[in-house]
């Protein structure tokens, strides 16, 4: 019998692939298998890219407890591979996992900016907000090749389309010139997300992402090019990162944020074996503790998705959470409201020469 250990997926914040929750079939992994071409880092585990062709670009959402109404994803699944992402599930929606599959298949949208054209130039549109990265980020590695935020953006800047991105990312400086010309105009505002300015941890939970080091460049780059930027303390893990939310405030604010806001660890769906599997895996010894204490901001569960209380949580721990929050966000002057974004410079864009248009 061969008791080898598989590969590991290195670099990957899942190392499974939960059941479907749509699926009737399982496919489960042979632990003793290894084809000729895999080896010790884990190579049968490379990012794939998939061309989507979906005919929209944009989603619509009604949640009542979330700022933007329509959200423009270029990609769906994340290489960044964050055990945490709120996000796995969509991908279940593909018939594939939450797992694995969520950050090594990456559909690619590769029309975005003539659909988001197309979808701003409708006759019935009225200009609001539009968020990018609503739901994987929008600056994740393949962003790199394919440049379709990019072309968003410039989509965007034509038609003078208020813009607030979220990425965690420093990518996202690639495109100062843009993001800067937007801002003159009032037209963009960048969100950093900043989990833990310990490298050692974000490596293991978040392994593909920038390092807390590049994302606070990208808050100084940004801020000093004009862009009004927030830092997002997302999410808050109750015994792992929580402590450290007094220095990620003042090191953002020292890089020139100018607001902040948090969010409490989600886990619906599959996303919560996914992140159990990794809290085992990478943090063995506070396993429990850490589950506990989420267990107490969740009035005993690992989740409740109640739209009054799934981003703060409730009980005792999460009012401490709640607490600190404010007390240091309002010292290192990051209390204030996020800047309102102008929508009267609206002009519907003109679609390319020749192109058709994709909606009535």
């Amino acid at each position: 019998m061969d008791n080898r250990t598989p590969p590991a997926a290195v670099g990957r914040g899942a190392q499974i692939n939960p059941l479907n929750r749509y699926s009737r079939i399982e496919y489960v992994e042979d632990p003793t298998h290894r084809d000729e071409d895999d080896d010790a880092e884990g190579q049968r585990h490379k990012t794939e890219y998939f061309a989507d062709l979906s005919q929209s670009v944009v989603t619509e959402n009604a949640s009542p407890d979330v700022f933007f109404r329509y959200s423009v994803n270029p990609y769906r699944g994340c290489a960044h591979g964050c055990s945490y992402c709120y996000a796995r599930p969509t991908h279940e929606y593909l018939d594939l996992s939450a797992g694995l599959d969520f950050e090594t298949k990456i559909f690619v949208k590769q029309k975005a900016p003539e659909l988001f054209r197309e979808w701003l130039a409708r006759d019935s549109y009225s200009p609001e907000l539009v968020m990018m990265s609503g739901v994987t980020d929008c600056y994740q590695s393949a962003e790199r090749k394919f440049q379709l935020t990019r072309g968003c953006l410039e989509v965007s800047l034509d038609a003078r389309q208020p813009i607030a991105l979220i990425t965690k990312n420093a990518l996202v400086t690639r495109d100062l010139d843009l993001l800067s010309e937007m801002a003159k105009r009032n037209l963009i505002s960048v969100g950093i997300s900043i989990t833990s300015l310990d490298q050692s941890l974000t490596k293991v939970m978040e392994p593909r992402t920038s390092s807390p080091q590049a994302r606070l460049r990208a808050i100084r780059e940004l801020s000093a090019a004009g862009v009004p930027t927030q830092v997002m303390v997302a999410p808050v893990i109750p015994s792992l990162n929580d402590s450290e939310i007094p220095a990620i405030l003042k090191a953002a604010r020292e890089a020139g944020a100018t607001s902040a806001v948090y969010v409490l660890l989600r886990l619906p769906l599959t996303v919560k074996p996914v992140f159990l599997e990794w809290l085992e895996r990478a943090l063995p010894a506070q396993k429990d503790r850490i589950e506990g204490r989420v267990r107490d901001t969740r009035g005993g569960q690992l989740y409740r998705s109640d739209f009054a209380t799934r981003m703060t949580g409730t009980g005792v721990v999460a009012e401490q959470i709640r607490q600190t929050f404010q007390v240091f966000a309002r010292k290192y002057e990051l209390a204030q409201r996020y800047p309102t974004l102008d929508v009267s410079q609206f002009r519907s864009p003109v679609p390319k020469s020749g192109q058709l248009r994709l909606f009535d």
